[in-house]
């Protein structure tokens, strides 16, 4: 919950993310489905699980969204901005893309790749 709508500075409340992303989201909590056209509450990874409302496309660069929530996230946020496609591409290079899941295996996201 962003200060500016009562969220408080309790780590807790925080989230990591890169400064274009947080200048982004900036205040906002809720963004349009661009599929549906509703209103929905913005994707929230402390109560959400990444993988029921995203997907990695086929060279892992790009995310797409499985739901209404996970559209309206990516639209909002600009998750597939060029800037950070570029940086996924490099982190890829470096072997450090895509992310693991939780409980992942290294070879598991290797085979991912092939």
């Amino acid at each position: 919950m962003p200060r500016s709508r009562g969220g408080s500075e309790d780590l807790s409340n925080l989230a990591f993310c890169c400064q274009g992303c947080n200048n982004t989201k900036y205040s906002k909590v809720t963004g349009e489905d661009l599929l549906t056209r509703e209103v929905v509450a913005l994707f929230n990874p402390r109560l959400q699980r990444w993988r029921d409302h995203f997907r990695w496309s086929e060279d892992f660069l790009r995310m797409e969204g499985l739901t209404a929530t996970g559209r309206a996230t990516i639209s909002v946020l600009q998750l597939n901005r060029e800037t950070v496609v570029n940086f996924r591409r490099i982190l890829g290079a470096a072997g450090e893309h895509p992310p693991r899941e939780e409980g992942e295996s290294v070879e598991r996201v290797s085979e991912k790749l092939s």
